[in-house]
């Protein structure tokens, strides 16, 4: 995979995650069944998938015993992350409670990038993230039909959930940068996070009531949502993260909620005032602008920058 189609493989993942809030809705299931749900389906296709690449390749695993402590921590992560953000919205309501946990997830990201890989993001990463994390607020918050939920206040328990919910994304997302920044494959990496964080999960769908997906409406969506908006997008993901710093990939990740509103405009009929779709064009913008490759450091260098490992970066 070139240089330049990391980025595409980013968005293409994050325009899957953003078709999940509107397939949710044919599922007549709770919020944290639907998820717990799309996660062991997903992750148990995830697992499968790097299970059968590790013995089809027969390659020992580049991994060393602390990449693999992380990658275990990762999982958890990612579970956790769930149980997290459906807790914010549940105090705090579904606009505050994804601005905050989405809008943080790219911040956390370039800290811990930084501290992780002794990088420092760039002046133009923080700019335009900070454009696209406004655009989400904006999008989100801005009057639009299909944004509330919850009990609707600024909840301070709510609000520390979802912004630990933003943390763990962090976390799993630098973990997986770094693994496969060390050679390990892209999806076993994935296959090791989200298939461990599907056995967590299982007991969450157990207790929840999972009658649901007796049902050919329920277990249709369920599939998709597992095999197309995790399996193949997390699959995408790794991908993308190759090649693609995991600052910049996280940031990129937040064309979800913009085509997760789009959905809702199109399939819904929701509607989203002016100031929704001025905050769209500045998330759009703070993309653009954060996916332009980097300019060479020299004049006079003949090929363009290669971006950094995703090793040395986040996500």
């Amino acid at each position: 995979m070139n240089s330049r189609s990391g980025p595409l493989a980013v968005v293409a993942a994050a325009v899957l995650w953003g078709t999940a809030g509107t397939v949710g809705t044919l599922a007549a299931a709770g919020s944290v069944s639907l998820a717990a749900a799309r996660l062991v389906l997903g992750g148990a296709l995830l697992g499968a998938l790097a299970l059968v690449t590790h013995c089809r390749t027969r390659r020992a695993s580049h991994g060393n015993v602390p990449t693999r402590w992380a990658l275990v921590l990762g999982a958890a992560a990612v579970a956790a992350y769930q149980l997290c953000f459906f807790a914010a919205v549940g105090r705090t309501g579904v606009a505050i409670g994804t601005v905050v946990a989405i809008g943080s997830g790219p911040v956390f990201t370039g800290i811990l990038s930084w501290i992780v890989g002794h990088e420092r993001p760039s002046g133009r990463w923080a700019l335009a993230t900070a454009a696209a994390v406004a655009g989400c607020a904006v999008l989100v918050t801005g009057g639009g039909t299909g944004g509330g939920g919850g009990n609707g206040g600024a909840d301070a328990g709510g609000v520390a959930l979802a912004l630990l919910g933003g943390l763990l994304y962090a976390f799993y997302a630098v973990v997986a940068a770094r693994a496969i920044g060390r050679g390990m494959e892209s999806g076993i990496v994935m296959g090791v996070l989200f298939g461990g964080a599907a056995v967590l999960m299982l007991p969450v769908l157990v207790l929840t009531g999972p009658g649901w997906l007796a049902r050919p409406g329920g277990l249709l969506t369920a599939l998709y949502l597992g095999c197309a908006t995790t399996g193949l997008a997390y699959l995408l993901y790794g991908r993308g993260l190759r090649t693609t710093p995991v600052a910049t990939a996280a940031t990129l990740a937040l064309a979800e909620p913009a085509v997760a509103a789009l959905l809702g405009v199109v399939a819904l009929r929701e509607h989203l005032s002016l100031v929704s779709w001025a905050g769209l064009v500045l998330l759009a913008l703070g993309l653009v602008v954060v996916a332009l490759p980097a300019r060479a450091r020299t004049p006079d260098s003949s090929a363009p920058e290669t971006p950094k490992a995703a090793a040395g970066s986040r996500h």
